[in-house]
């Protein structure tokens, strides 16, 4: 039965509340989805994209179900007690392609009743953790670098620039005065590394939800790697996360063999992969 279910369709701040809503109420080691990584997606471009379809589903007063549609593919959370919403939520999406955490079973095979086939593609994210108990020291910069958080919003251009070059993507200083502005984002958690002339050279930032920090993102402009430059600020912000009160950390690298550097970084630091992602298909 599907009744009793409410939808509410939209991308404004409700909408992505919702969603943090239910990602926090759900979250264990088998869920794919973390509030912090949500707050990172939906602000990382400024605004949701207007293609994007977004929509969450409540039972009662509790959200139970949201999906987010775009170019044919599909990223939702569902509560697992109702799993009768599935089908609804592919109608209403239209999308060829899901993606779920391999440990999310129950759903995966509700998804494959529905035509959802897995695909083992060539590229795949791993989900990696560590406990925050034990971590490093801060190793020391090469000569002339230097680590601190940032300053709020003097330095949102700093932060906007290095991760454009460090992830070859547009960023602005005001796309990222809007992640600044949203409410689980905290300073002291967003790590900068400066280069000897000032410019920024790497950084990473932290979001905490109860006892677990997400790492989303982290990264170095391609003309300071290979310095340990993102492992300093990376350990510095997982640090700030254990200040707050987080017992353990989760990060998504490329887990393939075609990208191997990034999940080698994150195993350096005691990071170890528990899970990916899989892409389920609707054949042809």
């Amino acid at each position: 039965m599907t009744t009793g279910y409410r939808r509410s369709d939209g991308a404004g701040p409700a909408q992505l509340a919702a969603m943090q809503a239910l990602a926090s109420r759900l979250w264990s080691w088998s869920s794919r989805w973390h509030p912090g990584e949500l707050a990172w997606f939906w602000c990382e471009h400024g605004r949701p994209d207007p293609s994007w379809r977004l929509a969450h589903w409540r039972h009662g007063d509790r959200v139970v179900a949201w999906a987010w549609a775009r170019a044919g593919r599909l990223d939702l959370q569902l509560d697992p007690a109702h799993l009768a919403l599935t089908e609804r939520i592919v109608a209403w999406s239209g999308a060829t392609s899901v993606t779920v955490l391999d440990a999310e079973t129950a759903l995966a095979a509700d998804l494959a009743r529905h035509g959802y086939l897995r695909q083992d593609d060539a590229r795949f994210f791993a989900h990696l953790r560590r406990p925050l108990a034990g971590l490093p020291d801060v190793p020391t910069l090469p000569n002339g670098y230097t680590l601190r958080p940032v300053a709020g919003p003097a330095d949102a251009a700093a932060r906007a620039a290095v991760h454009a070059a460090a992830f070859d993507v547009t960023m602005t200083e005001a796309g990222y005065r809007g992640v600044m502005r949203a409410p689980s984002y905290r300073p002291e958690l967003d790590w900068l590394v400066l280069a000897p002339d000032g410019t920024p050279a790497a950084s990473a930032l932290a979001w905490v939800d109860g006892e677990i920090a997400v790492l989303e993102p982290v990264g170095t402009d391609p003309r300071h790697r290979r310095r340990g430059l993102a492992a300093a600020a990376t350990l510095a912000a997982l640090s700030a996360a254990s200040d707050l009160g987080a017992k353990h950390a989760r990060v998504c690298a490329r887990g393939d063999d075609g990208y191997p550097a990034a999940r080698a970084a994150y195993e350096a630091l005691g990071f170890r992969a528990y899970a990916r992602n899989v892409r389920l298909a609707r054949p042809g």
